[in-house]
């Protein structure tokens, strides 16, 4: 027996004793995610975003984004070159850079997806690079979700493997001590961790914790739709610290595009806003980030669902953190009055009493100078002597002519 004959007689060995033989495959490989139907020719969220512009200064170049989620399908067009083997965290062997349930690839689009002609969907960082961790059993089955430890594995591999930006696309709702002890190792790194505050915020799923938006020092997505209304499942808390689009959004999946919901989605935006600055201006505190990003952001509606506010990626890159001390500001000078016919009226009413009110302390100054000399002269009050008197003749003397000419001698 040849070699090639006794491995086709292995194979066929092991599929008869296998479960189900030679029967079909497993349903869920038959139902993988595939590209679906994207309305319109422009994303919403390039526009709402500013992405045309932001290109001129940063397109993410060089830096390495984690995606924690089902793993990335690496084959799609416009990631093509740029997403990592990656890791499966579940599994804790093999790689990662494949996606049949879909959502990892989602979020992959709106990092790094490449412009591409006759496609609406482009990445906020497409030169990014993306590092596929999967933390989520990738079987296509709504009962698969990540668990706290798949995802703190998944941030312990992420920084193992280089991570500059750890994004969390899906959330979980207990806590555990190697999530939040990875999550701690990531910020003294200086590594942002960006995640999802997850879509069980509607009446009845009543909003429960999510994690590792929760913890101190994660950047906390919510999701909002073209008009800038939340989201109706995106999650809602103090734990919310900014929002971005996560509704409608044109991404790739399988090996095209298609629509896509969640805040996994607007975390996805956030993470390469975070690559974005990191291109930009280098690695810094995550706090100095997370502050430039939230000082940064557009104003939103009030509210626990919004923090604070919608990313602006373009403020946000072409923005500083002041490291300056507060100074006192300089002094100000009032602007001069419009001087109209009641104002002037009342200027030189003004005037004219603080000149009167001028004039009378200095008399009053004067009388008291004088006053206080005359006492040091020893002055004194008396009635002035009566004036004299001459007796007048009864009859008028004769008129003396002044012009008379004298006459002859």
């Amino acid at each position: 027996m040849t070699r090639s004959v006794a491995r086709a007689a292995a194979v066929a060995l092991l599929a008869v004793m296998a479960p189900g033989g030679f029967g079909p495959a497993p349903a869920h490989a038959a139902e993988c995610a595939q590209a679906g139907q994207v309305s319109g020719d422009t994303a919403w969220p390039r526009q709402m975003l500013a992405m045309d512009a932001i290109g001129r200064f940063s397109r993410g170049g060089g830096v390495e984004v984690a995606v924690l989620s089902t793993g990335v399908q690496a084959s799609n067009p416009q990631l093509d070159g740029r997403v990592f083997s990656g890791v499966d965290a579940v599994a804790q062997r093999g790689t990662a850079n494949t996606d049949c349930t879909g959502t990892g690839t989602q979020v992959a689009g709106v990092i790094a997806a490449e412009p591409a002609d006759g496609s609406p969907v482009v990445g906020l960082a497409y030169r990014a690079t993306v590092l596929p961790i999967r933390v989520v059993p990738d079987n296509s089955s709504a009962q698969a979700a990540a668990t706290p430890g798949s995802i703190g594995r998944g941030i312990e591999l992420a920084l193992q493997n280089g991570a500059q930006v750890i994004v969390v696309a899906c959330a979980v709702y207990q806590d555990g001590q190697r999530m939040r002890s990875a999550v701690a190792s990531a910020i003294a790194q200086d590594v942002p961790v960006i995640a999802a505050v997850g879509d069980l915020g509607s009446a009845e799923d009543k909003n429960p914790t999510p994690y590792p938006a929760a913890y101190d020092g994660v950047i906390g997505v919510g999701a909002i739709d073209r008009s800038g209304q939340i989201y109706t499942k995106s999650q809602h808390g103090d734990y919310v610290d900014l929002v971005a689009p996560g509704v409608a959004v044109p991404t790739l999946q399988g090996g095209g595009a298609a629509e896509a919901d969640g805040t996994a989605l607007a975390a996805g935006y956030v993470g390469a806003a975070a690559a974005l600055i990191r291109n930009r201006s280098g690695k810094m505190p995550v706090a100095d980030l997370t502050r430039l990003l939230t000082a940064s952001a557009s104003p939103a509606v009030a509210g626990d669902a919004f923090g604070a506010g919608v990313v602006n990626p373009y403020a946000a890159i072409t923005g500083q953190i002041s490291t300056k001390r507060e100074r006192a500001l300089p002094a100000m000078s009032a602007p001069a009055a419009e001087r109209t016919g009641a104002e002037q009226r009342r200027r030189v009413a003004a005037y004219t009493g603080a000149i009167i009110a001028a004039v009378a302390v200095v008399a009053v100054l004067m009388v008291t100078a004088a006053i206080r000399r005359s006492r040091r002269q020893h002055w004194r009050p008396a009635t002035a002597p009566p004036l004299p008197e001459y007796d007048e003749p009864v009859e008028p003397g004769p008129p003396v002519m002044l012009l008379e000419q004298p006459g002859p001698n």
